[in-house]
């Protein structure tokens, strides 16, 4: 299992939720020093049980392929394009099928990517397509189609007050201008691959000896021609003595 040894982030440092703040275009998709392994992982998910890490409503068809572009326009340093074919930091080489534009993206970059858009009539932004391989407690199938407010069952720290300011975040964001916030969870075990779903909040490993230390570096990115949100994950595990060093 590909374990980090360095965040793009300070974990000593926390704000009051939702915790977020802009980071530069450049900077919205990383390559670490998992990458690899993490890809491995993605690829054998996409190949054996591609159900539960992708779906796509015809709704976000027209959102999903503008993602593929956008994604194609601003992959890090390591990438090598050529035609129809990239070439990833790690050697792999990925076919570009535009006619599977979440799959491409799952075999391309470390970041799980969720499509979330409003249309007229709709209070709250929709989960309408995602390629999601690195689940922490939530399968896809069952939060495909929901609104936000429905997402984010059974955290309690959700409530009404969050999830207007979270609503107004959806509704602010603007393209080329990410977002970015970063969590902080504690498992027993590094798997990457955990769709649970967690039965209630106290449904976790206990933080005071969990021996794994799970974070996501989550960004929301408005998309400019669909004006699709896209909220990426990018994960990161490692263990205890490693987070605890980091948060001193």
């Amino acid at each position: 299992m590909p374990l980090q040894e360095r965040l793009p982030f300070d974990l000593s440092v926390s704000r009051p939720l939702p915790d977020i703040g802009p980071v530069p275009m450049s900077d919205w998709l990383l390559v670490d020093e998992a990458y690899a392994g993490q890809m491995a992982a993605r690829e054998h998910l996409l190949d054996t049980n591609r159900d539960a890490v992708l779906a796509l409503s015809e709704r976000a068809r027209p959102s999903a392929d503008e993602l593929l572009e956008v994604v194609l326009s601003h992959l890090p340093n390591g990438f090598a394009r050529d035609g129809a074919r990239v070439v990833r930091p790690d050697g792999g080489q990925v076919t570009l099928d535009r006619a599977d534009p979440l799959g491409t993206l799952g075999r391309l970059v470390q970041e799980d990517l969720c499509l979330l858009e409003k249309t007229d009539g709709e209070a709250e932004h929709v989960l309408t397509g995602a390629v999601l391989c690195f689940p922490a407690g939530w399968r896809l199938a069952q939060k495909m189609m929901r609104p936000l407010t429905e997402i984010h069952v059974p955290i309690p720290e959700y409530d009404a007050t969050l999830a207007a300011r979270v609503q107004r975040l959806f509704d602010g964001v603007q393209p080329g201008r990410p977002l970015m916030r970063f969590n902080r969870l504690w498992y027993d075990d590094p798997t990457l691959f955990q769709p649970g779903p967690r039965r209630d909040n106290d449904d976790r490993s206990d933080p005071e000896t969990a021996p794994y230390f799970r974070t996501e570096r989550q960004c929301l990115l408005r998309l400019p021609e669909t004006r699709a949100v896209v909220f990426s994950i990018h994960t990161y595990v490692m263990d205890r003595a490693r987070a605890l060093a980091l948060s001193a």
